[in-house]
């Protein structure tokens, strides 16, 4: 099961380049990946199978995760696991293979797309299998963020915009309660495995206020009412998006969190009133709704509401024959109601609307795709000899049962399926009329036949398979019992009396059964309920309700806006010193309640430890005080820049050389930056608006640095215990198979902590870029195609600026020899032969210098992090010497791509051991001896650390082009409009 998630990880992120190589013909490549895991699930049956009698047989996986937290990456195959990841892989390859053509000719986003849709099914895939609450928790929010993606794929519209961010935000709220939930339950439990709490089963208040949490986490997920209006509006989305999560996968996983815990909380105080209450007020209000649409695609979302709280009543009911009943209610709906959605999306490929009025006659010239429509439809109204039959005629013989043991719920679990059965009949005549009939006008004569352009076959395979599936598994419904009976049967809350599960309780006929004539009827009573709603112009009432959880949403929302904007105007006044004074307030009332309540301090401090210091400390003072004296911006940095390169000293006097190398790298990197970023600011400080209350300001600095000089004087006296730093010379060779224990700690014994500020480094990065890149990301300014003819012998004579920024001789002489690409194109005033030719010797020699200290970081000073900076000051170097197109010159790739390249290595140097059975960034050794050049050693880290490498390179890169090229070409722009800057 890992190695299946590593298979989905990997291919969903090698998926954008096959499709940029075959288009939408690489579709039907992505899915083998869940038809693979299909097949991988099938050949698993009999040992799935076996564990229903003996627990220990059950496939299961589990590595340890955080073990002092008793967390694993644990997964298992049980039979509720085994069904639902059964309609994740093969729905989901399904319906990758009809992207191939619903997709075809489209070029726009379909790589991104066709990857998330694949990290979609891998994500759903490890849902359903994992065996770990928190892991679930992982996985159930980033099917939120993935399906964010997946709606919002057309996003220059605002409707899918919008809708993805409805989606997010209300199924992400649902799943920041249930985590709430999930650490009651695990806390209250003891264990965070799913199969442990169910043996527990624990009770008490704690546990049914965990219960609810996880309640409202799956009910938002299933969108079931108050939460049940994100999913018509996610109707935004391509069809297949709609066919996958919104009938098969996403809205699936609430309504397996109710099917995992019913069995052992379904009789506990909370869970009846909220499943069975909320289950048939959602079935009846979506069937209701469905009748009134007239868009093919919210019939059946509506539709796919009602569905789900159908099975919100039927598995939260939590008894065996119900559970059984409701899982074939899951697969009957995974097949038709994936199918109408797939049927509906070749209607709207083929005829550009799914408006049902529009559409007349389509039955009659596309019969194969009409008869798929009408076995689907058939199943989901429970019309024999279809699945969703068998289904429906079990769940009322489960509830008949029930009310005639007299039990109130069950008597209102029957009352609400038998209407909502009626209102399914109903609209499922409503979206074969729309979809396939032939309509008449005001007039009541027929409107001519639609025009029906005949699809490719492969379009109708996926439908057509679904469709038929409904059929097939009709008369093998006493199958479905075998496999599901196990499960079911152990399906027995506590306190439970009921009967023992009827072994053939799923079945086409069982006789003339009072169950038999309650689905008949309702499907009667629901094909005539159609033709009553047009007659009585239902669907074109433009309301029901004055207020809908709809409107409940939007007024919460602008609600908040509108208190976001009070809270703006009150706080943020536009005041820099204001913000920054805020902040040192508050930190030093803060820390001076701290110092003061922890009571006396065991200080130790010394006047020096080297003489170095005594002479770098000074200077280091008197360079931050000409700075608070500084009249200009740029003085003012290089004085800040000085207190930087006395640290260089201290540490390098310090037995620090890794700490000075970094440091000495930071600060002119930040220099550079600085100097970018004063280019568009007033040369002197106060120019514009004088500084005002300089006394205020210097109480404040100085209590600033006296708190922070008290802070440090406090803390390095406080501590009671050995620090473990000073096994980190033993840890770094022994573990880290390494002598430079700074390199081998970032890279190995601290490596998470490096994850983190890899991410933080690629956020800042992408943050200064899309400040400065307002209106087009794509790094458009430094392609080197876009240099001149013959950069290195130009045409000598009159100078031409375009607004681009390239100078364009006319004729005459040739000029001397340029040493850069780019020095033709700056400005002669502006230009330096001498800094050309010293950065033309230069830059491959530093680029190697960057390279030997990414490679000897491990035992020597250096590492990732030195090298990536020593690069990136070579860059800067050809940006100063030859301007933007020489930058292009230098790195002709996006910056973008090297963070992204950056972070995925260092990642999967993470992960990678995880496949062999060791913790996340365990790291090996390889030695060898090579003839000639020796003994050589190369740890498996070192992969890490290129991450780090070309992180820092994308982040000085990015910082290049963007407070560099792109400021640049945005002031010639501005000139060329006449505007002075």
């Amino acid at each position: 099961m890992l190695t299946l998630l590593a298979v989905f990880a990997v291919a969903s992120l090698l998926l954008p380049l096959l499709v940029s190589w075959i288009g939408a013909r690489a579709f039907a490549v992505a899915a083998l990946v869940p038809a693979a895991a299909f097949v991988h699930l099938i050949a698993l049956t009999p040992q799935v199978l076996a564990g229903s009698d003996d627990s220990a047989l059950i496939p299961r996986e589990s590595i340890d995760w955080i073990p002092q937290l008793g967390l694993s990456l644990s997964f298992r195959l049980d039979e509720l696991s085994w069904l639902l990841a059964l309609i994740v892989t093969g729905v989901g390859a399904l319906v990758l293979l009809y992207c191939r053509w619903y997709f075809r000719g489209s070029k726009e986003g379909i790589g991104q797309f066709a990857a998330v849709l694949l990290a979609f099914a891998g994500a759903m895939y490890g849902l359903v299998t994992t065996d770990d609450l928190v892991l679930l928790v992982m996985f159930w929010e980033l099917t939120s963020i993935l399906s964010y993606l997946l709606i919002g794929h057309y996003h220059r519209r605002g409707a899918s915009r919008r809708a993805a961010l409805q989606a997010l935000l209300v199924t992400t709220l649902g799943g920041l309660a249930m985590f709430i939930g999930v650490v009651f339950l695990a806390v209250e439990a003891g264990t965070s495995s799913m199969s442990r709490i169910l043996e527990i089963a624990p009770t008490g208040p704690v546990v049914d206020a965990a219960i609810v949490l996880l309640l409202v986490g799956a009910l938002s997920k299933s969108a079931i009412f108050p939460f049940h209006f994100w999913l018509p509006g996610a109707m935004a989305a391509p069809t297949p998006v709609s066919a996958y999560l919104h009938a098969a996968a996403m809205v699936k996983a609430g309504i397996y969190l109710i099917a995992r815990f019913a069995p052992v909380f379904a009789l506990s105080g909370p869970w009846r009133p909220i499943t069975i209450t909320l289950g048939v007020f959602t079935m009846l209000l979506g069937g209701v709704q469905a009748l009134r649409e007239t868009d093919l695609k919210r019939i059946l979302a509506f539709g796919t509401v009602s569905q789900l709280g159908f099975f919100t009543v039927v598995l939260g009911y939590g008894t065996p024959d119900a559970m059984l009943a409701g899982l074939a209610l899951v697969i009957s709906h995974a097949l038709f109601k994936s199918a109408l959605f797939l049927i509906v999306g070749v209607i709207d490929r083929q005829l550009s609307t799914r408006d049902a009025n529009e559409i007349s006659g389509v039955g009659r010239q596309a019969p194969l795709l009409a008869i798929s429509g009408f076995l689907a439809v058939g199943s989901m109204m429970g019309i024999p000899p279809t699945i969703g039959f068998a289904a429906k005629e079990s769940t009322l013989a489960a509830f008949f049962d029930e009310a005639q043991r007299g039990s109130p719920w069950g008597i209102v679990a029957l009352v609400g399926v038998i209407l909502g059965s009626i209102l399914t009949a109903a609209y499922g005549a409503r979206f074969l009329w729309g979809a396939f009939w032939r309509k008449k006008d005001a007039t009541g004569a027929y409107m001519p036949d639609t025009e029906w352009p005949s699809p490719p076959f492969g379009f109708l395979v996926s439908p057509v398979l679904l469709a038929f599936g409904t059929l097939v598994l009709g008369p093998l419904a006493s199958a479905v019992t075998v496999v599901l009976y196990g499960y079911a049967d152990d399906a027995k809350a506590p306190g439970y009396d009921g009967s023992p599960l009827d072994p053939g309780y799923l079945a086409l006929w069982h006789g003339l059964a009072p169950a038999l004539f309650l689905s008949l009827g309702a499907v009667l009573l629901g094909l005539a309920l159609f033709p009553l709603t047009r007659r009585l112009g239902w669907d074109r009432r433009l309301r029901l309700l004055p207020f809908t959880a709809q409107d409940a949403y939007h007024f919460v929302m602008r609600s908040v806006d509108r208190l976001s904007l009070v809270t703006t105007s009150l706080t943020q006044r536009g005041s820099l010193p204001v913000y920054v004074g805020t902040i040192f307030v508050v930190v030093i009332a803060a820390e001076t309640t701290a110092l003061i309540a922890g009571g006396p301090a065991n200080a130790q401090l010394s006047a020096w430890h080297t003489p170095v210091q005594l002479v770098v400390a000074p200077i280091m003072i008197f360079a931050g005080l000409l700075a608070i004296r500084a009249q200009k911006r740029y003085t003012g940095v290089v004085l800040v820049s000085v207190t930087g390169l006395g640290m260089v000293v201290l540490f390098g006097t310090s037995g620090a050389p890794d700490l000075a190398l970094t440091q000495i790298l930071v600060e002119t990197v930040t220099l550079v930056t600085f100097a970018l970023v004063l280019r568009r600011l007033p040369a002197r400080m106060g120019e514009h608006n004088a500084s005002v209350g300089r006394v205020p300001r210097a109480i404040l600095g100085i209590a600033a640095g006296v708190m922070m000089a008290l802070v440090a004087i406090v803390a390095t006296g406080s501590r009671v215990a050995e620090p473990i730093s000073e096994a980190f010379p033993k840890l770094a060779y022994e573990l880290g198979h390494g002598k430079n224990v700074v390199n081998v700690a970032l890279v190995d014994l601290r490596g998470w902590d490096t994850m983190g500020e890899l991410s933080v480094l690629v956020l800042a990065a992408t943050g200064v870029a899309s400040l400065v890149f307002v209106t087009h990301r794509a790094d458009r300014l430094s392609a080197t195609k876009a240099l001149p003819e013959g950069p290195r012998r130009a045409r000598r004579g009159p100078l031409v600026e375009t607004t681009e920024g390239v100078r364009v001789q006319t004729a005459g002489d040739t000029a001397p020899r340029a040493w850069l690409v780019g020095g033709g194109n700056v400005k002669p005033e502006n230009r330096s032969i001498l800094l050309e030719v010293i950065v033309r010797i230069l830059f491959h020699t530093i680029i190697v210098v960057s390279i030997y200290l990414l490679f000897a970081g491990h035992n020597a000073p250096g590492g990732g992090f030195a090298g990536g900076l020593v690069a990136g000051m070579a860059l800067v170097m050809r940006y100063i010497a030859g301007g933007r197109w020489e930058l292009g010159a230098a790195a002709p790739t996006d910056a973008g791509r090297l963070l992204g390249a950056g972070l995925i290595l260092a990642v999967g140097a993470a992960v990678v051991p995880l496949f062999f059975g060791l913790a996340p960034l365990t790291s090996a050794v390889w030695e060898a001896e090579i003839p000639v050049i020796g003994h050589i050693e190369f740890v498996s880290s070192t992969f890490f650390d290129i991450g780090v490498y070309l992180v820092v390179i994308g982040l000085v890169l990015d910082v290049l082009r963007s407070l560099g090229a792109e400021v640049d070409r945005q002031t010639l722009e501005m000139r060329a409009r006449g505007v002075d800057i």
